[in-house]
């Protein structure tokens, strides 16, 4: 007899409840044997058996890297691996004390290697069960809060400014309750007022600038009387000559996709003690790294590995945090804190700090709905993560999170363990330098046999890389990780340094963006990874020498000469770090497909929009092409749909290439006008999936074995390419451009170009507050 609906719902609900009762207390069970081999006395031969079955279970547990119970097995038997070696690590490998030579720098990689351990702890517990977030229907428009769109600015340039502007203004949102904001810090008061002629000269002239731009953008201007605590200041500000429900803020090079409040607004009508809805920060340009290694287009970004991963996790302990920009956050709880905090330089988890502290509620959506710029050259790199670096420990230091009123135990540990991340320069150095002291002076900090080191720390190291696979491996590839440390640690540890003297000394400073090289050359701060580089080698070439010449050469001298190969390989990957390259494109194009038609007089072609930038559009055409003279003065209008309502642009041809066969015409805008920007806008950002696309190609794993060989290329050839460049071998050659058309606006009857280029003290370098 076939059973009624309602009995086959209660048979398979039932199971569903047996088999969660199941795996429930497998986990219980594999924590409790996990524990009890902790402390389990044992043979360097039991020991060696007990690693080996440890990893099997792991590897075991990986394969469902979506089960929580077996996600909740790895942690454990990777725990007991890390807690047996540091176990052994601290009763038998540590320098007696009666020797301080040996002893002070054998304590000190103890301790860099236990700061490690901690962090690793730490990052299981933030990874235990990340959330993905799916934002809830809109029932009604009328329904829907006000909001004020606040765009913090500096001195970045009117065209950058006015491509996001534009974006933002596209946004699906009602009209009537959508209010955008261009917060001006470059043309305060006390600028245009200055004793100074040439710089209250060029405030002025931005200040009048902007406001016609904004006038003719349909968006509000405000400059404030001072520049008080740099970007928080100018956030709060902002709050009080606003005054909507909720506050969007974008930084000066962050344009939004048109989905952007659709995606993230209506979880506030969900929770009422919602202060934050987080989104990810998505990068049209390579960093100095991916720029200068090639490797932009086909491995996952630096920052994927926090937002498409770290973020999701510190959600599921309400501690994911304010990033500065990309986010929607309440007005009445900034108010209840006084606003946007400004005692560190990381005025955005800073504030989320002291949010969750009172007990409101964030979380975090992991859709990039924004495009934005990041620094492309190495000084403007290290300059932000110095600022980062400063302001974490500021945090860590004055607030505390650790110890702070309010928070759940789960927010301090994860409050705790990303202001920690920090002190990972003093670390990473402790693990470059340790082996020179043994290679070149025979110090004997770290006493072990290599049956030792294989039973306890090879099986550890092992485990280590496994999990980071497990955990990062689609947004992170083999070595990568160490490489972007490496190359930060050695400027990183005076930061570190003037911190620790005087929390309260750091202060605000823009990051560079926008900054092109026109020639490949070594970046002003290349000397130090040379002088460690050839360090390195150096010991290298001495640990050779030695092990071949020395009648008992000890196993302690092979495992560190492997140690310092592997660091000399790190150290020669970072050389083509600082080795930059020139940069090939005026304006950061995104890729997108968009039909489109082709207007010139009365003939129209229908055209393929392959991508797009603030600068031109690349176009192929779906038919046949027109006879087009790239050296002739050839124009027409491009015209796409938003709506079933047309929105056009002028363009003029720049070049014609050849791809796959396949003639691509190049086009640039004759003449920038507000209005064209609004169609820029509707070009690039109107698609959410382009974003995502272009993200979800590069997240692809890659196995440890060609990751090594990958990095191992990088080392063996950017060492010679670097090296080149300090031998005075790079070579500067001529890349054809074409200057960007001026942006126009009216004020006063009069035009007045949008860029900055006709005042010489305010076009410098490109920065983003």
């Amino acid at each position: 007899m076939k059973p009624r609906p309602y009995e086959t719902v209660q048979i398979d609900f039932g199971g569903v409840i047996m088999h969660m009762m199941c795996v429930k207390w497998t986990a219980l069970l594999a924590g409790v044997v996990g524990l009890a081999l902790l402390w389990m006395p044992l043979s360097l031969q039991a020991q060696l058996v007990l690693s080996l079955a440890a990893l099997g279970v792991m590897f075991f547990g990986m394969s469902r890297p979506e089960n929580t119970v077996f996600r909740f097995i790895t942690f454990i038997f990777c725990a007991v691996l890390a807690l047996r070696y540091a176990y052994w690590r601290t009763t038998e490998t540590l320098p007696v004390f009666s020797e301080p030579l040996n002893f002070i720098p054998g304590l000190l990689l103890y301790m860099a290697e236990m700061y490690c351990l901690l962090m690793l702890a730490i990052s299981f517990f933030m990874l235990a069960d990340p959330i993905k977030r799916v934002a809830p229907k809109v029932r009604s428009l009328d329904d829907l809060p006000t909001v004020d769109v606040l765009i913090p600015t500096y001195n970045e340039d009117p065209e950058l400014l006015a491509g996001t502007l534009a974006a933002a203004k596209s946004m699906i949102y009602p009209r009537d309750k959508l209010t955008i904001w261009l917060l001006d810090d470059g043309s305060t008061q006390a600028k245009r007022s200055h004793k100074d002629p040439t710089v209250a000269l060029a405030a002025t002239r931005r200040h009048e600038q902007l406001k016609a731009l904004c006038k003719a953008m349909g968006v509000h201007y405000h400059a404030r009387k001072k520049n008080d605590h740099a970007k928080a200041g100018n956030l709060n500000d902002g709050l009080k000559v606003s005054g909507s429900d909720l506050v969007v803020v974008f930084d000066a090079d962050h344009a939004p996709v048109r989905e952007f409040l659709k995606e993230t607004v209506s979880f506030f009508k969900e929770d009422p003690k919602l202060f934050l809805v987080q989104t990810p920060h998505y990068f049209l340009n390579p960093d100095p790294l991916e720029k200068n290694l090639r490797t932009f287009r086909s491995m996952p970004s630096e920052n994927e590995m926090f937002y498409s991963v770290l973020q999701r996790g510190l959600d599921k302990w309400n501690a994911s945090f304010f990033c500065g920009s990309a986010a929607v956050l309440s007005r009445k709880a900034l108010q209840a804190v006084g606003g946007f905090s400004g005692q560190s330089i990381t005025e955005d988890c800073e504030t989320a700090l002291s949010l969750h502290a009172k007990g409101w509620r964030s979380l975090y959506v992991d859709k990039p709905l924004i495009a934005g710029l990041q620094p492309e050259t190495f000084v403007a790199f290290i300059g932000q993560r110095a600022r980062w670096c400063q302001g974490m420990l500021q945090i860590l230091i004055l607030n505390r999170p650790f110890l702070a009123k309010g928070l759940t135990m789960g927010q301090r540990i994860c409050y705790a363990g990303i202001n920690m991340f920090w002190l990972f320069p003093l670390s990473r150095l402790a693990f470059m330098l340790s082996p020179l002291l043994y290679i070149f002076f025979s110090l004997e900090i770290y006493q072990a046999n290599i049956q030792e080191f294989g039973a306890y720390a090879l099986t550890y190291l092992i485990a280590s890389f496994a999990m980071q696979s497990y955990l990062y491996g689609k947004v992170r590839w083999p070595w990568v990780s160490e490489l972007y440390e490496y190359i930060q640690s050695i400027m990183l540890v005076g930061s570190i340094i003037s911190v620790i003297r005087n929390p309260r000394k750091p202060t605000f400073n823009v990051t560079a963006k926008g900054q092109t090289l026109n020639s490949d050359g070594l970046s002003p701060i290349a000397i130090p990874y040379f002088v460690m580089f050839f360090v390195l080698l150096a010991a290298a070439v001495y640990s050779v020498w030695r092990l071949a010449t020395e009648p008992v050469a000890s196993d302690l001298l092979m495992i560190v000469a492997i140690w310092n190969l592997i660091n000399l390989g790190v150290a020669g990957a970072g050389l083509g770090v600082v080795a930059e390259r020139r940069e090939l494109r005026r304006n950061q194009r995104l890729p997108i497909r968009r039909h489109a038609i082709l207007r010139q007089g009365d003939r129209n072609w229908t055209v393929i929009l392959l991508d797009a930038s603030s600068g031109g559009v690349s176009v192929q055409f779906a038919d046949h092409e027109p006879d087009i003279d790239v050296d002739s003065d050839w124009r027409g209008k491009i015209e796409v749909r938003r709506g079933g309502r047309p929105v056009s642009f002028p363009v003029t041809i720049r070049s014609v290439r050849d791809f796959d066969g396949t003639n691509v015409f190049g086009f640039a805008y004759p003449e920038r006008l507000p209005g064209t920007f609004m169609a820029i806008a509707e070009v690039m950002y109107s698609d959410q999936a382009v974003l995502q696309e272009r993200i979800s190609r590069r997240q692809v794993r890659l196995d440890i074995v060609s990751g090594t060989l990958r990095f191992a290329r990088w080392s063996l050839v950017e060492s010679f390419r670097a090296v080149g460049y300090l031998l005075g071998f790079a070579r500067a050659e001529s890349v054809e451009s074409h200057d960007d058309a001026p942006i126009v606006v009216k004020t006063n009857n009069a035009q007045i170009p949008g860029k900055a280029a006709s005042v010489p003290d305010i076009r410098g370098v490109r920065t983003h507050a």
